[in-house]
């Protein structure tokens, strides 16, 4: 169907990982791996902090809705993903397209603002431990949470409002796993001026302030870390942070290194290896980290199974 010079397009195709046949199904079983124990990890992380009444502190409900978040932003990809490895067409409808894109960006936004507000967090227990229990109240941790979702339902709808006004002309062909804004926009024969600008700030906008909280979050606390006369002492208070900046440099790595370079460096593959770290396999390996680095958790986890184990 023509429109003057443009066609109207109804569905994209995505070019996936790899064309090359051979490599479909191994990828596609590795894939399904990765999803599973991404479901299994951050399900069962939620229920452990929701079932031990232990873990029923800021910290772990800060937690709780990361493991959610990460669920869901596997769940926005892997599923396309792995039925597309299957597949010999691999389509997306345009409007799902667009769908798959706002909820990229809504959750990507969400574990952003979420690692600032848990670096919050740590920097009241560790430097105003007395005072930890009244200022990270219930009503401030929900009003903390509701204003990260309340950011992220704001920043990409503002983005998906700027990429629906994209024209596509010759092709319809996506070079990429899934949809994302930088191959829509190379994609695109519109003017994507603007929608690069509203990216560019988007992107900044919530790094700055995830950033910039973590950082003068970590200085007062390696401050009050470092007048803890000792070491056992700084060892404890250090433990307690080291899960939280492992995630931290992993998340924020990858999202500086997707949207914060140069235009003119861009590489498709490059960035779909990226694209994978930090849709699939951050989400993968948050719960690990803050299981296997912390003794809470563990312990919450054997309780948890002795129970199970002593009911049968």
């Amino acid at each position: 169907m023509e429109e003057g010079n443009h066609s109207v397009v109804t569905e994209f195709i995505l070019s996936g990982l790899t064309d090359r046949p051979e490599l479909q199904v191994p990828m596609f079983g590795m894939f399904l791996l990765i999803y599973l124990i991404t479901m299994v990890g951050n399900g069962g992380m939620i229920l452990l902090i929701m079932i031990d009444r232990q873990l029923h502190t800021p910290m772990y409900f800060f937690l709780c809705n990361l493991s959610f978040c990460d669920l869901c932003c596997s769940s926005v990809i892997a599923p396309q993903m792995l039925q597309n490895f299957l597949s010999e067409k691999k389509s997306i409808l345009y409007t799902g397209c667009y769908i798959q894109l706002y909820f990229c960006i809504f959750f990507q936004d969400i574990e952003c603002l979420l690692l600032a507000v848990m670096a919050y967090d740590r920097y009241v227990a560790i430097c105003n431990p007395l005072l930890y229990t009244v200022t990270m109240s219930r009503q401030l941790c929900n009003q903390l949470v509701t204003g990260v979702y309340g950011v992220g339902l704001v920043d990409a709808t503002i983005n998906i409002c700027f990429s629906l006004r994209l024209s596509f002309c010759s092709s319809n062909v996506v070079k990429h796993f899934f949809c994302d804004t930088p191959p829509l926009l190379a994609l695109s024969c519109s003017d994507t001026r603007i929608n690069e600008i509203v990216t560019f700030a988007s992107v900044c906008y919530t790094v700055v302030i995830s950033v910039v909280t973590i950082l003068l979050s970590y200085v007062c606390i390696i401050s009050t870390i470092l007048r803890i006369r000792s070491a056992e002492g700084r060892r404890k208070a250090f433990s307690t942070c080291t899960s939280h900046l492992c995630a931290v440099g992993m998340f924020h790595g990858t999202l500086l290194f997707m949207y914060l370079r140069p235009t003119s460096s861009y590489s498709m593959d490059t960035d779909k290896i990226t694209s994978v770290f930090y849709t699939l396999v951050i989400p993968l390996l948050n719960p690990l980290i803050y299981s296997l680095r912390n003794r809470e958790v563990k312990g919450a986890l054997r309780k948890t199974m002795n129970k199970l184990l002593s009911n049968h």
